[in-house]
C-alpha cells in the first residue's frame, strides 16, 4: 500500500484508515533523507516516532544517503518524513532506489508525507512553481518516482494564503496536464493499492 500524506498520521481518521493494514509488533523505517540538512534531528522526528509507535511498531531512523535501499524491503511499515522534495528525488536516483520504494509499496506499506508525497507521484512540477528556489542541486528533469499517477498537494489550507496565486497556479497547472490535483490539509491523506484508491479527510 502506498500512502501519501500532507503532514504525516495526525489525525484520527487517518490512523483509522491505517490501522488495519498495519502489522501490529512490526518494524517501521521512518526515513529523514528529505531533511538534507537537519536529518535524524529534523523536529518532526519525535512526532513521527511516536505516531508509528502507536500503531504498534518499533521505529528505526533510517537515510537513503547512508543506508542501502534495499534495506527498506526488511520493514512492514516505510515512512518518508517531508524536507526538500528536489534533494529527495535526487537521493532517489543517486542510490537507484525508485524500484526498491515500489516494491515496499506492493508488498508492504510505504507512507510518504510533504516533499515525499510530492516525490511518489509522477512530477516535481506542481512544488517547482510554487518554490523553484529549493532546486538548489539544479534538477533539470522534473519527473518524479512515479510510484503512482495521482497528483497531490499536501499542506493545502495551510499555503493557500501565503503564496501568491496558490489556488490559481494549482488550476494552471491542472489544465496543461489534463490531470485533477487532490488538494490535502494537515491530517488528511490518500491510500492507493491494487488501484484503488481511498481519499480521507481529517
Amino acid at each position: 500500500m502506498l500512502i501519501l500524506c500532507s503532514n504525516g498520521l495526525t489525525s484520527n481518521r487517518l490512523i483509522e484508515a491505517v490501522s488495519p493494514f498495519i502489522c501490529n509488533d512490526g518494524m517501521a523505517a521512518l526515513v529523514v533523507t528529505a531533511d538534507y540538512e537537519y536529518k535524524d534531528k529534523n523536529y518532526h522526528v519525535p512526532r513521527c516516532t511516536n505516531e508509528l509507535r502507536a500503531l504498534g511498531l518499533s521505529v528505526e531512523l533510517f537515510d537513503l544517503d547512508v543506508s542501502a535501499a534495499k534495506q527498506l524491503l526488511s520493514y512492514d511499515v516505510v515512512e518518508f518524513i517531508g524536507g526538500n522534495p528536489f534533494y529527495l528525488l535526487d537521493s532517489i536516483r543517486r542510490h537507484n532506489a525508485a524500484d526498491t520504494l515500489r516494491e515496499v509499496a506492493r508488498k508492504n506499506v510505504l507512507i510518504g508525507w510533504s516533499a515525499a508525497a510530492f516525490v511518489f507521484g509522477p512530477s516535481l512540477e506542481l512544488v517547482n512553481q510554487y518554490s523553484p528556489e529549493m532546486n538548489f542541486m539544479g534538477l533539470a528533469d522534473l519527473t518524479a518516482a512515479s510510484l503512482t499517477t495521482i497528483c497531490v498537494l499536501p499542506h493545502y489550507d495551510r499555503f493557500l494564503y501565503r503564496f501568491d496565486q496558490f489556488e490559481e497556479k494549482c488550476q494552471k497547472f491542472e489544465a496543461e496536464h489534463g490531470c485533477q490535483v487532490i488538494r490535502m490539509n494537515d491530517g488528511d491523506g490518500v491510500l492507493i493499492q491494487d488501484n484503488q484508491t481511498t481519499i480521507v479527510h481529517a
